[in-house]
């Protein structure tokens, strides 16, 4: 059985981070594990508070996991501070992880910055040229490549633009009403548009997790990595289209739709 490691915070609510990637690597057919960065109180209306893991007891997590059951791809999520993104960043270098998804939580779909800014450059400078992949959505791909995204030439544009600084490739992911669900793979050089079915459903609490999370499990299987986010944009949409209702807010996804 492939084998893929999640990094992120914890949701107790269960519809982002830790929990949406393991349901979504087992939903996979493969075997989770986690290294958790933060404990968080938060639920579909909001996050109410936060309570990070020390770089100690992190970096004691990924020697636990990595030493025992190595994983056959990495996915990592939101981390807040520099210290912790500077210990992942040395344990997958250590290790000699593979098959690396970054998804840099910096921006939230509102526009509010998540990341103070000394930490959102130690993610740029020791984690993200770490990344087979990384997948900002249209306002954190706005803070990597310093520009406006206004059109589908933008996202182009500023896919060269990370690419630079990065040494895998670039998933700009479309959306926040600029082209339906249409995403831009950059890859050695190229252009791939992926297109996406937009669904109808406000329910979207944790589709960046998941989104990830699909593509490490692909990746983790020998996938191509654009065969890895084609099927993983056909799981998100499947787990939305299922339409789960649940909370007062922005309900999560169906994860086990095809169970």
């Amino acid at each position: 059985m492939k084998t893929v490691l999640t990094i992120a915070g914890s949701d107790s609510s269960g519809g982002a981070g830790i929990q949406a990637d393991i349901k979504t690597i087992t939903a996979h057919g493969l075997y989770a594990m986690s290294a958790i960065t933060a404990l968080t109180a938060q639920n579909t209306t909001g996050v109410y508070g936060i309570m990070e893991v020390t770089p100690e007891f992190l970096a004691n997590q990924l020697d636990c996991i990595f030493k025992d059951i190595y994983p056959d791809a990495v996915k990592i999520g939101m981390v807040s501070s520099a210290a912790l993104i500077e210990v992942i960043a040395d344990k997958l270098k250590e290790y000699k992880a593979a098959h690396i998804v970054v998804d840099p939580v910096m921006v939230s779909t509102s526009g509010s910055r998540l990341l103070a800014e000394d930490a959102s450059k130690t993610l740029i400078k020791t984690l993200i040229p770490l990344a087979q992949v990384i997948t900002p959505n249209i306002p954190e791909t706005e803070v990597l490549c310093k520009m406006d995204i206004k059109n589908a030439g933008d996202m182009e544009q500023a896919a060269v633009k990370i690419a630079e600084f990065t040494k895998g490739a670039v998933l700009v992911k479309g959306g926040h009403d600029l082209n339906d669900a249409n995403d831009l793979l950059y890859e050695a050089g190229t252009f791939e548009w992926i297109n996406g079915e937009r669904i109808e459903n406000p329910n979207t609490h944790g589709t960046g997790c998941t989104l990830s999370s699909a593509i490490a499990c692909g990746l983790a299987k020998g996938d191509t990595l654009s065969d890895s986010v084609k099927a993983a944009k056909e799981y998100i949409s499947g787990a939305l289209r299922a339409g789960l209702n649940l909370g007062h807010g922005s309900g999560p996804l169906n994860h086990m739709f095809r169970i």
